[in-house]
């Protein structure tokens, strides 16, 4: 273990549950690598993934976005495909886009599609899915909207689904972030995935929640929504 992991460990409490706000304060007081660590909340839910109706996934924008450039390509046509252009896409197109995709080239880090570009896009499930890059309409990124999406997404729009052990995890922004905004995508985070408690789902929901830096260990963290 490093001199700093061990100055950082000294500063946390890690049998302690923290109010978010001062979980992020603890954070943003630690030791931090030369490199603008990312800041990202995890929270283990109390469903059933195995369960379709307890599968819980979703895009969520947050307010202060993330602090990068992220990567967005488009599969579209017509006025859908200027609308991605004109939104920033990094790559717009059908068929030679996806023949690029199958030739190797993954270096973007959200797929949107027109609902009419599925036919090409189905046949990149296994490239795509195990990157969690496949587009859906639960997560926002299949849509007739294909400008909005692109912009949403660009601008810090998050996506996320619940992984086989009830985990569910996203980046909430830079450790150079003010304690304040670093709250409240993770409040917004929250908020959103609270809202997508299935019906089916039993007993306590949010049943464990952490937030971390890049580097850091995790703080349990209470949250009252």
């Amino acid at each position: 273990m490093s001199r700093r992991c061990k100055e950082n460990r000294a500063k946390v409490d890690l049998e302690r549950v923290y109010l978010l706000d001062e979980a992020v304060a603890t954070l943003k007081g630690l030791r931090l690598a030369k490199f603008d660590e990312t800041v990202e909340v995890a929270a283990r839910l109390g469903v059933d993934p195995k369960k379709s109706d307890q599968m819980v996934r979703g895009a969520v924008s947050l307010p202060h976005g993330l602090g990068k450039v992220v990567r967005v390509i488009a599969f579209a046509e017509g006025d859908a495909a200027d609308a991605a252009k004109a939104a920033g896409a990094l790559e717009v197109g059908g068929e030679e886009l996806a023949v690029k995709i199958e030739g190797g080239w993954t270096d973007f880090d959200i797929v949107i599609a027109h609902p009419a570009m599925m036919r090409v896009v189905g046949r990149l499930g296994r490239t795509l899915g195990p990157q969690g890059k496949m587009p859906s309409p639960k997560s926002g990124t299949v849509t007739p909207n294909v400008g909005t999406a692109v912009e949403e997404f660009m601008a810090g729009k998050v996506e996320f689904r619940v992984d086989s052990g009830g985990n569910v995890h996203v980046p909430v922004g830079k450790a150079s972030f003010s304690a304040d905004k670093l709250v409240e995508n993770a409040t917004a985070f929250l908020d959103y995935v609270v809202s997508l408690r299935p019906p089916t789902a039993r007993g306590t929901y949010l049943r464990n929640i952490s937030v971390s830096t890049t580097m850091s260990p995790g703080l349990k963290v209470e949250f009252a929504s």
